[in-house]
């Protein structure tokens, strides 16, 4: 009888072990789908989100009144949102604080603003670390299961008299298998780590960028204080 050499007849004949390997790697490859359409709708809410708040700010809108309307927001708050709302917070108690110089004022805020674009950042890092590891990990996985069920391929080839290529075809088909599986789990993955870093780094540049002009616009307003308390 020849064997069945479709997909699904060469897993129910590979070896336990073959089979545990290549379910994990469907799991992983499941697994890193589900997270890859995540992070992609997030990123690119991030991005969106962040280029509208951002025409926004530089509307002319006062910020007190900005910041207020971002205060009382209903839902999450975006990267950039996040990032104003640390920095003014910080910017309006430090003003109120009697003798502050600009310096002061300015070096609070900025290590405001710095903590909160670090916390944005973890939240657009979340998961990828998993996608970087299936990556890497899943041809050594599907590698194991190729020389497992080769090595599985010959040792019975070797209990018999006379050994023919339909003999041990069907074992190194199976076996291969699991390499084909590695394959399939870790391509994508690694593309869509590397996609989805190169945005985050994007979106965290846009916010050092806007650290940096709303850092100068409250700079401003921070010597124009002094300087009429001063008169």
């Amino acid at each position: 009888m020849s064997a069945d050499m479709s997909f699904i007849g060469l897993f129910l004949q590979a070896s336990l072990l073959v089979k545990a390997v290549m379910l994990l790697l469907l799991a992983l490859s499941i697994i890193s789908w589900a997270m890859i359409f995540q992070r992609s709708s997030i990123l690119s809410k991030a991005h969106k989100d962040s280029r509208s708040f951002e025409d926004r700010f530089w509307s002319g809108v006062e910020l007190a009144n900005l910041y207020h309307e971002v205060s009382h927001k209903i839902g999450e708050s975006n990267a950039s949102e996040s990032v104003f709302k640390a920095g003014f917070k910080e910017f309006a108690r430090m003003r109120k604080t009697p003798h502050c110089s600009p310096e002061a004022i300015m070096d609070a805020t900025h290590r405001a603003m710095r903590v909160s674009m670090s916390r944005e950042v973890d939240k657009l890092e979340s998961h990828l670390p998993f996608l970087a590891t299936v990556g890497s990990i899943s041809p050594y996985i599907g590698l194991f299961g190729t020389v497992w069920g080769i090595m599985n391929a010959f040792i019975a080839l070797g209990e018999v008299k006379q050994a023919t290529l339909s003999m041990v075809a069907p074992g190194i088909a199976e076996a291969l298998i699991a390499t084909a599986m590695g394959l399939f789990a870790a391509i994508p993955a690694v593309i869509a780590y590397n996609r989805f870093s190169n945005r985050v780094e994007k979106i965290e540049n846009g916010m050092i960028n806007f650290m940096e002009e709303f850092s100068s616009i409250i700079h401003r307003q921070a010597i124009a204080k002094i300087e009429k308390g001063g008169e």
